[in-house]
């Protein structure tokens, strides 16, 4: 790992920061050279914050030269995707409908994360509404991939995908409904965590399907994604729907080894209509798997295509019921594509929704049987690497539809069943552009996800590699 404060990994950095090898004034003044460097090629930040992030950092080393240390990411900067409610800042939610709207609270994930020392470097642009899985945002415009800027980043959380690839932040906030945290992870050679449902509080995060929405960071490596995910999961009084299951030492699990565990390969689906180079990147992180000591066997899954089917009906219907009001009095607000999604939810039955509400518990329950003494299911992401922007700049023409379900093929099934899943870079094309595989496990074993990625990266290098400035 390079030594250059912008380019180490959040772990990194933080510890170099608490044993005042490195000051946070300086680390955050290099990140900031970097985002001045690489914001007009990607449009990744949705606002830059220099001066208050400079006299943070400043603050941050006073209280540290005092003995006063606030927690784990005592002055590491960070930005995360603009959805996440902090009192007295604007958050736009990639909107036109916010673009002014300043909460007066502040999200339980962000301030978990405040607690623990963070400064603030500003907010990261996404799709709309979070509803969009290539990274296009009519309003703000196209965020754009770092290995290659005619590429996309992959949605909802682009800015997140692109910002952490280039080093622009060591780690942000992303959310997984239908992929929006794997995707933009896939594309842009980053690690991404999709956490259980549950895991992690909503309260304040910008809500758009209730039953499917997730919190989950994306980074450079696992073993970052667990110090994150320690710090932000748990019970909390402001969202009762987070679980209050204990939270393990997620860290100490990115330390142990493969052996001992058990990793299937499904036999269809995931396998399927790949592109050749996807496919050969599966096999060759598969093999590294089995040589670092995990056990690979095959696994038949239920029909993945009907999960698909009830999570895309699921979402829909919920977030059509958030945006009545607004389709109503402000539909020219809302871009021509998510306008059109949002109201296609408007015409799913009342039955047609319960039904797929009422078959998630039973479809669970099949799949925790197919994965019996089984650790975690290797997949792509993604069946491909990331298209171009222009090939997918479908907005709400015929072929949008077509577009979407193509891309969010592989990331549907989880989020419908509520799964945890890890993406991890996986190797590159001939093109140059990165791969990952997601790492699905079962309810609340995060850590075990977070135990394979780290040992994948051990022996591997692909999480490490940095995009060079064209």
């Amino acid at each position: 790992m390079s030594t250059e404060p912008a380019l180490m990994t959040l772990t990194a950095v933080a510890k170099a920061i608490a044993d005042k090898k490195v000051s946070s004034h300086e680390v955050t003044r290099a990140v900031l050279h970097r985002i001045a460097e690489w914001q007009p090629r990607l449009n990744a930040y949705m606002a830059i914050e220099s001066e208050q992030a400079l006299a943070a950092a400043a603050e941050a080393d006073a209280a540290l030269a005092k003995g006063n240390s606030r927690g784990p990411l005592h002055g590491v900067p960070l930005a995360h995707k603009d959805m996440y409610y902090e009192a007295g800042k604007v958050v736009t939610c990639g909107s036109l409908i916010r673009r002014d709207f300043v909460p007066k609270t502040t999200a339980t994930a962000l301030q978990r994360l405040k607690d623990a020392g963070q400064v603030r470097l500003g907010s990261l642009q996404m799709v709309e509404f979070a509803y969009g899985p290539t990274g296009h945002n009519v309003h703000y415009g196209a965020v754009r991939n770092p290995w290659n800027v005619e590429h996309i980043t992959g949605g909802s959380s682009s800015g997140s995908g692109s910002a952490v690839a280039a080093r622009l932040t060591f780690a942000a906030l992303g959310s997984d409904t239908g992929g929006s945290v794997r995707m933009p992870a896939h594309f842009c050679g980053v690690t991404g965590l999709k956490t259980t449902v549950g895991r992690v509080s909503r309260a304040g995060a910008m809500p758009l399907s209730q039953s499917l929405d997730t919190v989950g960071p994306l980074a450079q490596t696992a073993e970052d994604c667990a110090l994150l995910l320690g710090l932000m999961a748990g019970a909390d009084p402001e969202d009762l729907t987070a679980s209050t299951q204990p939270v393990p030492d997620y860290l100490a699990a990115t330390r142990q080894s493969l052996k001992g565990l058990k990793i299937g390969v499904p036999t269809a689906f995931y396998v399927d209509d790949l592109d050749p180079e996807v496919a050969r990147i599966l096999d060759e992180t598969v093999a590294t798997l089995k040589k670092e000591g995990a056990e690979i066997v095959k696994v038949e899954l239920p029909d993945q295509r009907q999960l698909s089917a009830a999570s895309q009906l699921v979402l829909a219907a919920e977030a059509a019921a958030y945006h009545k009001r607004w389709m109503i009095e402000r539909p020219q607000d809302y871009g021509a594509q998510v306008l059109m999604r949002l109201q296609n939810g408007l015409t799913i039955p009342a039955v047609t929704y319960l039904e797929a509400m009422r078959w998630r518990g039973p479809a669970l329950a099949a799949h925790n049987a197919a994965v019996n003494g089984i650790d975690a299911v290797i997949a792509p992401s993604a069946p491909v690497p990331a298209p171009t922007i222009a090939e997918s700049d479908v907005g709400n023409g015929p072929g949008a539809e077509a577009v979407i379900q193509r891309l969010t093929r592989f990331t549907r099934p989880v989020n419908y069943l509520g799964l945890p899943s890890l993406s991890i870079p996986s190797g590159f094309t001939k093109a140059g552009l990165p791969v990952g595989m997601q790492l699905i496990g079962r309810s609340f074993e995060e850590a075990v996800l977070l135990r394979i990625g780290a040992a994948f990266q051990r022996a591997t290098d692909f999480h490490a590699r940095v995009p060079k400035l064209a």
